[in-house]
């Protein structure tokens, strides 16, 4: 069975860091994209960050680009999410996702975005 199982959430300071992993199983890692996304209080879940495992390439929304760095272990077929410099707007349940081709480091209804990690809870305090 495809898993994603999510971690390392938690409570921070503003200008914190934290870091998340996405640890995967059950399918062939490098035939896919990695994507997190959030979702905050009365909002909509949004693209975060992704990456594909292959080549290596890398997407980051706008209001992370600088602070958030993602990357892959291949070898232990996890990708993580390094955020530094946390504010309290990035306060929010945090999701890894499987990207099929054709699916969104964006959208996260597409639905080539088709498995789902249970989400890690991220608190920046102010």
């Amino acid at each position: 069975d495809v898993q994603l199982q999510a971690s390392g959430g938690g409570l921070v300071q503003a200008g914190g860091s934290l870091g998340l992993s996405c640890a995967a199983s059950g399918f062939t890692f490098d035939d896919y994209a990695i994507g997190w996304f959030r979702q905050a209080p009365g909002k909509e879940r949004e693209g975060v960050s992704c990456i594909s495992i292959s080549v290596g390439s890398t997407y980051y929304a706008d209001s992370v680009k600088g602070r958030f760095t993602i990357s892959s272990d291949n070898a232990k077929n996890t990708v993580y999410l390094r955020m530094n410099n946390l504010k309290p707007e990035d306060t929010a349940v945090y999701y890894c996702a499987r990207i099929d081709v054709g699916g969104s480091c964006v959208d996260p209804g597409n639905r080539k975005n088709d498995y789902w990690g249970q989400g890690t809870l991220v608190t920046v305090s102010s």
